[in-house]
């Protein structure tokens, strides 16, 4: 009985998780930081080789390098990493992230592959709420636009991959022209937009959610002194309100730019897309979340191509 209650203590305060599943429950493995690796682990293979083998012109233009994976490149040159491994250490840093976390949490190793369907189908269904909410947004707002393109029709997506392949940037030293106007046909870069949402949905959440939301916590709980549950509160609506401004105003290669105008309706969505990916976080961990936001991505992505876009 003892022992028992020793096990069930070490996953109680397993601080990973909000909730704590039945143990060996499709909930409870698919949230370990193992699964992550292992779930995450072919989109970053994509996502390497898509910025890699996309046509060069295409790549220039859009800027496939996601702004996060920059940010993290960046910090990485900081620290020592020089040549082709600063093109690839953001990945290796997203497995160790998660190598390291799978280590504290003493979960199982065990990965069983029966799960990984499951989890592309729950990480869709959950990206459905947030195609949903935006299409109710862009709906009551129709009225307000005066002009009739595309850009302010009444079905346009809030779509993160989009926003965020025009402020990211490639491994040239120069400054991003993130206002450009790209004249070519949309087929030639939904590709790269696809390659881009996926890079979006992993780093951003890394950024976003897995360190700075940890860091918040640290801020508010042990040095502000905040009540644990204050403590939360902040840190979500923090990190959301700056994830939501992180796709209007963003900070790169030594300066501010503005990736796009400001937009109440528009930061209001991505504020409420980040306190939900905070939640998802919090309640099914890195790897489900991170597909999710991968997903949202991809899907308003190719239905904007295909519909609502010239």
């Amino acid at each position: 009985m003892a022992d028992n209650n020793k096990t069930k203590d070490k996953y109680n305060n397993d601080a990973s998780q909000l909730f704590n599943f039945a143990q060996g429950s499709y909930l409870e493995r698919s949230s370990r930081p193992i699964y992550a690796i292992i779930f995450l682990l072919p989109f970053i293979v994509f996502y390497e080789l898509g910025t890699i083998f996309i046509n060069t012109d295409v790549l220039n233009q859009t800027q496939v390098r996601v702004v996060a994976f920059v940010w993290l490149q960046n910090m990485l040159e900081y620290i020592g990493f020089t040549g082709k491994w600063v093109w690839f250490a953001p990945a290796l840093a997203v497995v160790l992230i998660l190598f390291a976390l799978q280590l504290t949490s003493r979960k199982k190793w065990r990965f069983e592959l029966s799960d990984a369907f499951p989890m592309v189908a729950e990480c869709i269904l959950l990206a459905v709420p947030l195609i949903v909410f935006s299409l109710f947004l862009n709906s009551s707002t129709a009225g307000q636009n005066d002009f009739g393109g595309y850009e302010n029709s009444a079905i346009k997506f809030h779509c993160n991959s989009q926003i965020v392949s025009s402020c990211s940037a490639t491994s040239a030293n120069e400054p991003a022209d993130w206002q450009t106007e790209i004249n070519q046909p949309k087929s030639n870069y939904l590709l790269a937009n696809i390659v881009t949402a996926i890079g979006a949905g992993i780093y951003e959440e890394l950024v976003f959610r897995l360190i700075l939301i940890c860091l918040l916590m640290l801020l508010f709980h042990n040095v502000i002194g905040c009540s644990h549950r204050n403590a939360v509160i902040f840190s979500v609506l923090v990190s959301a309100a700056l994830f939501s401004a992180h796709h209007h105003i963003i900070f790169l290669n030594g300066q501010f730019g503005q990736t796009a105008p400001f937009n109440w309706t528009e930061f209001g969505f991505r504020t409420a897309a980040g306190i939900y990916f905070a939640a998802l976080f919090a309640i099914r961990g890195f790897g489900i979340t991170a597909g999710t936001h991968a997903f949202y991505d991809i899907i308003a992505t190719v239905i904007n191509a295909m519909f609502f876009q010239q």
